[in-house]
C-alpha cells in the first residue's frame, strides 16, 4: 500500500473522533497538517483509473453488491458507489475492500453523515481540507470527492507507517497508539468484505 493513503486516513480519523468541540478539532487538525499530505491531496483531486478487464469488474461488482445490498437497497446507487470506491481505492494504491470496511465503520454508508467533530460524508473528511488545498468549492458530500480525499489520506498514512495498516488506520482515526479503531475496521474487513 502507498504511504500517501496511510497518512490521509489518519487525519480523517483524528478529526472525527476527538472529544473536543468542532472548532477546536478543526483547528487542532489544521495545525498538524503535513505539507506532503497537502501536496498529495492537491494532486489526487485531478486523477482517475480502475479495473483491468470487464470480467474482473463484473465478478468484483457482483460480489460486493451482494454484500452491500442490506445497507444500500437501491441497486443503482449501490453500483455507482462500488464503481467509485474501486476507482478511487485503485488510484490511491489501496484495497477497495479495505476502503469499504473503513466506510462501514466511519459512516455506515451514509453519504450525508456528519460527525460530532464536523467530519463529513462516507469517509468522514474534515472540512478544513478543502481550504487547506485551495479547493473551497469541493463538496465533501459528493461521493467521488469524498472518496478521493479519504483514499488519498489513507494511502498517505500507509506510506508514512511503512505499510503498517494498524498504525495507518489509527492515524486516520486520530487514535495513534490505540488499537480499538483498527480492530473495528479489520473486523468489518474480515467478516463482510472478504467473506466468512
Amino acid at each position: 500500500m502507498r504511504p500517501a493513503a496511510a497518512v490521509a486516513a489518519g487525519l480523517v480519523v483524528a478529526g472525527a473522533l476527538m472529544p473536543i468541540s468542532r472548532a477546536s478539532a478543526a483547528a487542532a487538525a489544521r495545525e498538524s497538517v503535513d505539507p506532503a499530505l497537502r501536496e498529495q491531496l492537491m494532486t489526487a483531486v485531478d486523477d482517475a483509473t480502475s479495473f483491468d478487464n470487464r470480467f474482473a469488474a463484473e465478478v468484483w461488482l457482483l460480489d460486493m453488491a451482494t454484500r452491500l445490498a442490506p445497507q444500500m437497497p437501491d441497486a443503482g446507487r449501490r453500483m455507482a458507489l462500488l464503481k467509485t470506491v474501486h476507482a478511487e481505492a485503485t488510484r490511491a494504491g489501496l484495497s477497495p475492500q479495505l476502503v469499504l470496511a473503513l466506510i462501514q465503520v466511519e459512516s455506515a454508508f451514509k453519504r450525508f453523515a456528519v460527525s460530532s467533530a464536523g467530519a463529513r460524508g462516507l469517509m468522514q473528511i474534515m472540512p478544513f481540507w478543502i481550504e487547506e488545498i485551495g479547493r473551497p468549492d469541493d463538496n465533501l458530500f459528493d461521493m467521488r470527492t469524498n472518496l478521493r480525499y479519504g483514499c488519498t489520506i489513507l494511502a498517505y498514512y500507509l506510506d508514512k507507517e511503512d505499510g503498517n495498516v494498524v498504525r495507518a488506520l489509527a492515524r486516520y482515526n486520530g487514535s495513534l497508539g490505540e488499537t480499538w479503531y483498527p480492530a473495528r475496521v479489520e473486523r468489518a474487513l474480515r467478516t463482510r468484505w472478504y467473506g466468512r
